[in-house]
């Protein structure tokens, strides 16, 4: 798969950037290669995070492991583990390239910081 971003991502990996009032709010991202799965087919082993000032995390984006369809006994794990966190959610997150992950994520990581007040 032709993906431009990736390597910027992957240059990106340890990176730390404190945001807002004081340096209050930290995203961390982490990114490697790994070799492609059914469950990371694009071959990468990602997290984005953003920390809110105590440290909990407030967004995130990773493929740590699958994402439930459906609450309760009814819920199947899924097979792809690209999925975003928000608050105490969890949801599928479509992936498409690099580009577009770090895209989707810097404009939620604005997105939160705007509703709490905050100029990033």
């Amino acid at each position: 798969m032709d993906d431009p971003g990736l390597s910027l991502l992957l240059e990106l990996d340890g990176t730390t950037v404190n945001l807002g009032p004081d340096a209050a709010f930290t995203v961390r991202i982490r990114a490697r290669a790994v070799p492609p799965t059914p469950q990371r087919p694009q071959g990468l082993d990602y997290s984005l995070t953003l920390h809110g000032p105590d440290g909990t995390r407030l967004l995130g984006y990773d493929n740590a492991h699958s994402v439930r369809s459906g609450a309760g006994p009814g819920g199947k794990a899924g097979t792809r583990y690209d999925h975003r966190h928000r608050a105490q959610r969890t949801a599928a997150y479509d992936y498409q390239d690099a580009t577009s992950l770090l895209a989707d994520f810097w404009s939620d990581v604005d997105a939160l910081l705007r509703e709490r007040g905050v100029e990033a």
